[in-house]
């Protein structure tokens, strides 16, 4: 294609080679930390073409190629290809992700706007208001001590007939209680049960929007962080029997390893927008013409889309994280499936056995992890240092080096891929306690150190055994240190920039672990019904049906953000300290009516 297709399908006047920064976002350069290229974006303008195209001043250190369908830049540093990717997307996508804390930031205050109390909250500034009594309805009245206005604040519950039932209905789907289950233990009606789950994700949204504001406005430095990032797949089931084909809705999540604390949880899916509405608008204005970064709807995927995914990728499936052989085969494996795709960054195999919402629509799971890394760059502005340990996956490789390119640079930021190999029995997983005590009693009796020197000793000379891996020749240590939740792991520095010695290294490849975001994702299993672990109520494996699953992705959504405030704020630890108090967000365990009846 020519080195310069346009922003938005239209003349050569409007052309741009890549899309245009969009709020500060640009992600569209060389993803490789040790290339000069790292973190420089291409030119926006189109280049010289020809035999003297070598002789001019100003040219791009990249190429452009690609077709109608995946624009891609070459680096001519280090030859990375890199899909070209939509900044407005990857605006898009963030502002849906953290919409939430611009809504609980809205300040109930003196309505008169000339009114020095204006703006005021009235939580804030108590003595600028008086209390002065209730509306017929129950709500509370205030008034302004400046300007004498009036004013109410309704109740969280008002206009529900049964406020009382609510506490009972959160503390039952947080526990594995089908909603059917739930209504009959309630006794309620199963509509009750989901326009109360409704109410519930409302109330935990302003709560945690409240408390969470102060991470995102830098009110909280840290020294350090240790975040764990993977996703976790979900299928939606069925609901016509002429169409039994699946959803498949992809949640990524990310922890603090050192307290728990789950930074988001976050769903590929939009239920704003209409699938019909947003279809005719692309028809209308031939998106599908534009190559996929440049497109209006580039976030979404639309049916011509999907079609056309399958139709390039037939019978192509995601590699299993897991698949029960040795270790450094399934790290080989998962290079393979990256390489099988058109875009390295799409982990996504849509095929004829799955289909889109028909409610909703479904997000690139792409642009969602780009936008949840902007997320947490956002968050961890005021960290010293942040060190990311990511599921051996290229689109968090990509959207995380995208993200913290210049905290890279800075060497604020170190980032990881980890692999674990848990389908291991209790048996398997003792042995591999046992031989890692082994090995340490043989350097105690070498060096007579303390167990975390000895621990650094045996990573230091693992790590003299690198092994090499897919395309990139990523360089993995196979760890040493086996645990009972990560009996088997390697892991991979993906930033190494080679100014670290060998005993801060040996270090970081200590603390190299999933466990933070491993547990939340077990629970997530384990404490709610739709999305635990089932087995299929058909032969046909092509096509399942899950006996429990959800039916609706915008429920499975709601569930999430509601088990991520219950996860952060209720539920304690053997240290009788609730994630959000180990992180400093909360002095003591909330209580279920304190989320329910925030305002």
């Amino acid at each position: 294609m020519n080195d310069g297709p346009t922003q938005n399908g239209g003349t050569e006047a409007s052309q741009t080679r890549i899309p245009e920064a969009v709020a500060g976002i640009q992600v569209n350069f060389c993803k490789q930390p040790s290339c000069r290229n790292f973190g420089i974006p291409a030119s926006m303008k189109t280049q010289p073409r020809g035999r003297y195209a070598h002789l001019a001043t100003e040219r791009d250190t990249y190429k452009l190629t690609g077709s109608k369908r995946k624009t891609a830049l070459i680096c001519h540093h280090c030859k990375e290809e890199t899909i070209v990717k939509s900044n407005m997307a990857i605006k898009e996508e963030y502002d849906r992700l953290t919409a939430y804390l611009s809504e609980s930031s809205a300040i109930v205050s003196c309505p008169n706007e000339e009114c020095p109390n204006h703006l005021i909250s009235i939580g804030a500034e108590k003595r600028n208001y008086q209390a002065f009594g209730t509306t017929h309805s129950g709500s509370t009245r205030y008034r302004c001590k400046s300007c004498g206005k009036t004013f109410s604040v309704g109740k969280p519950t008002l206009r529900q007939k049964m406020p009382h039932k609510n506490a009972e209905v959160f503390r039952l789907i947080m526990n594995k209680t089908a909603f059917k289950r739930a209504a009959e233990i309630a006794d309620v009606g199963i509509r009750t049960i989901f326009d109360k789950i409704d109410f519930i994700h409302r109330q935990c949204l302003a709560f945690v929007g409240n408390r969470e504001s102060k991470l995102f406005d830098g009110e909280m430095p840290f020294p350090r962080l240790y975040i764990s990032v993977d996703c976790q797949v979900y299928t939606i089931n069925w609901s016509n029997c002429n169409d039994r084909r699946n959803v498949l809705m992809a949640a990524i999540g990310s922890a603090d390893n050192r307290t728990g604390y789950i930074f988001g949880m976050h769903l590929n899916f939009d239920p704003t927008l209409d699938p019909k509405i947003v279809g005719n608008e692309a028809r209308d204005i031939n998106d599908s013409a534009k190559p996929a970064a440049y497109r209006k709807f580039a976030r979404l995927w639309l049916l011509g889309d999907y079609t056309d995914t399958f139709v390039h990728n037939p019978g192509r499936k995601v590699a299993d994280k897991d698949n029960g052989g040795p270790l450094c085969e399934g790290i080989e494996a998962v290079y393979e499936d990256a390489m099988s795709r058109e875009d390295v960054e799409s982990f996504e195999a849509q095929n004829d056995t799955t289909k889109l919402p028909t409610k909703g629509m479904q997000v690139h799971a792409e642009y969602t992890a780009y936008a949840h890394f902007l997320m947490l760059k956002k968050l961890s502005r005021n960290v010293e240092k942040v060190r990311f340990f990511i599921d051996q996956d290229s689109t968090f490789r990509g959207a995380c080096l995208s993200a913290f390119a210049d905290e890279i640079l800075e060497r604020r930021c170190d980032v990881f891929y980890v692999r674990i190999k848990s389908e291991m029995t209790n048996n398997e997983r003792r042995k591999a306690i046992a031989d890692t005590l082994k090995e340490l009693a043989r350097l105690y009796d070498l060096y007579q150190l303390p167990e975390v020197d000895l621990r650094h000793e045996l990573i230091k000379e693992k790590m003299r055994e690198l092994v090499t891996f897919g395309k990139w020749r990523d360089r993995w240590l196979i760890h040493p240190i086996a645990t009972k939740n990560e009996p088997e792991k390697a892991v991979c520095y993906l930033t190494d920039l080679g100014d670290y010695d060998e005993d801060h290294l040996a270090r970081l490849y200590a603390k190299a672990s999933l466990q933070g975001i491993d547990r939340f994702f077990n629970q997530v299993r384990h404490r709610i019904s739709v999305l635990s672990r089932q087995k299929p109520g058909r032969a046909n494996k092509e096509r399942q049906w899950f006996l429990s699953s959800a039916y609706n992705p915008e429920r499975v959504m709601k569930l999430l953000d509601i088990f991520r405030v219950f996860y952060n704020y209720v539920e304690v630890g053997e240290d009788k300290q609730t994630p959000a108090m180990r992180l400093g967000l909360a002095k003591s365990k909330i209580r279920v009516e304190d989320i329910i009846y925030y305002k």
